[in-house]
């Protein structure tokens, strides 16, 4: 028998971090994930190098930055970086390693590093590959019926779920998973993932859970003075800005209820799989982290989704448990210094006493070192966006228009004071320019000249058509023909599938 510890790594999609009870949120039902905070600790300010999802995940399996790995978009056809990979490291130490969920790589059955991968890829067909869940539904009688809710990968319209219970994407991952534990070669230490597409639209939530938030107040959204009107604001807010200005305010209550709704789903479902590891007698050697690649803005600020640095966006959950007893994690603790995806791998494999491999650019969360600030970067269009932020300070950064901002977390952690225009933080926003100047590459550097950020020139937002409905799937049985179906038909209906 193995004394090595066994890791369980879980990811969410759209999972802001102030959505916990822990946290402070005043609606959200989170016993689970509250009661892990209590066992463990919990990194109040870890953020997404790049909040969107492949570039995301590029960097927690490869523990590297955008920089490194290739993508600070979304380029949904780019192989992984020739680097060992987090399942790769645990499997040459002798683990087993198996994934189940979301994986997002290219090709979608590359199964980087794991033994074995359990696919669910919401239904993107245009690769010619039918995941894992797909086929399951067909088992049960519902072949290509997943999408026939009517709602979309990237859109916000909401209703429940439309099939039973236990068909349910949260549901079915947590069932893989849990059987994959009790399969597991007991001679041999494991790394499990498991990777819920959810709380990422489409919003089909089981109407239990809707029930669940209908006697509790849904939390508005808040608004920073900056953030309207919106024709003052650069080209890139104006964008996402118009993208939320159809709902009303009691459209927005029904998304918000509906997206806490899906939280709780996983949050109960994960009380199966901590379940199944202590009945099978090995939750109290087992390595837990909790954490997601972007989180949403869900209305705040007038704005949507991700692609964004303000904190429901780019503000992750991390939470972190080691086995019983170790005190380099500790439990009901609160860890506030900035971390990232990248610090997952390395961090990780410290615990679990295996080597780091020199390819990894991110750092131990149960180490000693502390970073003074963090880099963050998305988009190399027009809608690109770059970050810093230091332990107290964030600057956010678009390059059309020019326009800096710049927030005290500390006294206003919901970013409702630009202090960019400030003469008294006019040293901290230049301080915090250069260190964003020095990060600069890959054709970026064209917006600075001699040590000044001039940007790109300014331009209003025109809405156009949107007539994929934001790439709503349509009905998979019998599936949809591949060849029509190519990259560039697919990025006409929206980036971020």
């Amino acid at each position: 028998m193995s004394t090595k510890p066994n890791v369980l790594l879980i990811s969410t999609d759209h999972w802001p971090a102030a959505l916990f009870g822990a946290a402070g949120h005043p609606a959200i039902q989170t016993p689970t994930l509250d009661e892990l905070c209590r066992s463990g600790v919990r990194f109040s300010n870890a953020y997404a190098e790049c909040p969107v999802c492949i570039p995301a995940r590029r960097t927690l399996m490869t523990g590297t930055t955008p920089r490194t790995h290739g993508d600070r978009v979304f380029k949904d056809k780019l192989t992984m970086p020739d680097v060992p990979t987090m399942a790769q490291t645990f499997r040459d130490a002798g683990y087993q390693a198996y994934a189940v969920g979301k994986l997002h790589v290219y090709p979608q059955r590359d199964r980087i590093g794991f033994d074995d991968v359990i696919l669910d890829e919401e239904g993107r067909v245009q690769y010619g590959v039918l995941d894992d869940y797909e086929l399951f539904l067909g088992d049960q009688g519902y072949a290509g019926r997943h999408f026939e809710h009517g709602m979309s990968n990237n859109e916000y319209g909401n209703r429940p779920w439309h099939l039973p219970e236990e068909t349910h994407a949260t549901n079915w991952a947590t069932g893989q998973m849990a059987r994959i534990i009790k399969r597991r070669d007991p001679t041999r230490s494991a790394f499990w993932f498991i990777s819920y597409r959810h709380p990422h639209p489409p919003i089909v939530p089981l109407q239990t859970y809707l029930n669940l938030y209908q006697d509790i107040p849904i939390d508005e959204p808040y608004r920073g003075s900056w953030s309207t009107p919106p024709d003052n604001l650069s080209f890139s807010l104006q964008a996402n800005i118009a993208r939320g200005a159809k709902f009303t305010p009691q459209q927005i209550t029904a998304i918000r209820r509906a997206f806490y709704a899906l939280c709780t789903h996983i949050d109960h479902q994960l009380r199966i799989i901590i379940g199944t590891l202590r009945e099978e007698g090995v939750l109290d050697n087992t390595i837990i982290c909790f954490t997601s690649d972007h989180g949403d803005m869900l209305g705040n600020h007038s704005m949507w989704a991700k692609r964004l640095f303000y904190e429901y966006s780019a503000n992750i959950p991390m939470i972190l448990l080691g086995v019983a007893g170790d005190e380099r994690v500790g439990y009901n603790r609160v860890d506030d210094r900035l971390v990232g995806w990248a610090d997952v791998m390395p961090t990780l494999l410290d615990l679990a006493g295996i080597d780091i491999p020199d390819t990894v650019e991110g750092m131990s969360m149960v180490g000693a070192g502390r970073r003074d600030w963090f880099y963050g970067e998305v988009g190399e269009d027009d809608h690109a966006t770059r970050m810093v932020r230091d332990e107290r300070y964030k600057l956010i950064y678009y390059p059309v228009g020019n326009c800096r901002q710049l927030f005290d977390l500390q006294n206003d952690p919901d970013e409702l004071i630009d202090l960019s225009s400030s003469a008294e933080h006019a040293d901290t926003l230049a301080g915090l320019t250069d260190k964003l100047i020095s990060q600069l590459y890959g054709g970026d550097e064209a917006w600075a000249e001699n040590g000044e950020l001039v940007g790109l020139p300014d331009r209003d937002f025109i809405p156009g058509p949107n007539r994929g409905l934001t790439s709503q799937r349509g009905s998979h049985w019998p599936p949809p023909p591949r060849t029509n179906m190519t990259q560039i038909q697919w990025h006409a209906e929206g980036k971020d599938k």
